[in-house]
């Protein structure tokens, strides 16, 4: 019984702990907003970056992070993907939260071992949630989609941390996919 009394304790600690959505965002913004001069992956110009790696590796955000994506899993899911490199950070979280496993979909298929494009196991019977970091015009997380749809697997919904509503909505959605995001620009602070 005194056990049972300490998990609940430390369980309730735990609770307790968990970041608010405007906390998330806040840690967020606070780790990974950098003012400047920089290029995108699109090739755009931008006077901010969120630097998604300063952000993916703090514990705290990165397990907040995980447990939002898990509420995006639907009874029908049966696979979290996430592209390389930043995917696959939060693909992990999200399948620790959620208990589903995930599949990391590579950016170039490598040419020795198996040569597969993704790591894991993705089925043709697969209903797959893919996890994005940061969503400008969509163009990595759409190519992860089709790689996914070429297998034959279902890609359900395509949920992004960050939506710098620059037309990644539009393209993802264009494209015949369900899109989403946890964050947009606004929701951090960004007006530019």
């Amino acid at each position: 019984m005194a056990e049972e009394r300490k998990a609940l304790s430390v369980f309730n600690e735990q609770e307790e702990e968990k970041m608010n959505r405007s906390e998330l965002a806040g840690r967020i913004r606070e780790a990974a907003y950098l003012e400047g001069d920089f290029t995108l992956r699109s090739g755009r110009k931008s006077k901010y970056y969120l630097d998604k790696y300063l952000f993916e590796t703090q514990p705290d955000i990165l397990h907040a992070l995980g447990e939002m994506f898990a509420k995006h899993v639907k009874g029908s899911t049966t696979l979290i993907a996430g592209a390389e490199l930043g995917g696959v950070s939060l693909a992990a979280a999200t399948s620790m939260a959620s208990g589903k496993p995930f599949v990391i979909i590579r950016n170039t298929k490598k040419d020795y071992g198996t040569a597969k494009p993704f790591e894991g196991k993705l089925t043709d019977g697969d209903s797959v949630l893919v996890v994005e970091d940061i969503a400008t015009t969509g163009g990595q997380v759409l190519e992860a989609a089709k790689l996914i749809t070429s297998v034959g697997a279902k890609v359900e919904r395509i949920v992004a941390v960050i939506d710098r509503q620059e037309g990644a909505r539009e393209n993802i959605e264009g494209a015949g996919y369900t899109f989403e995001s946890l964050f947009n620009k606004a929701d951090l602070g960004i007006t530019s």
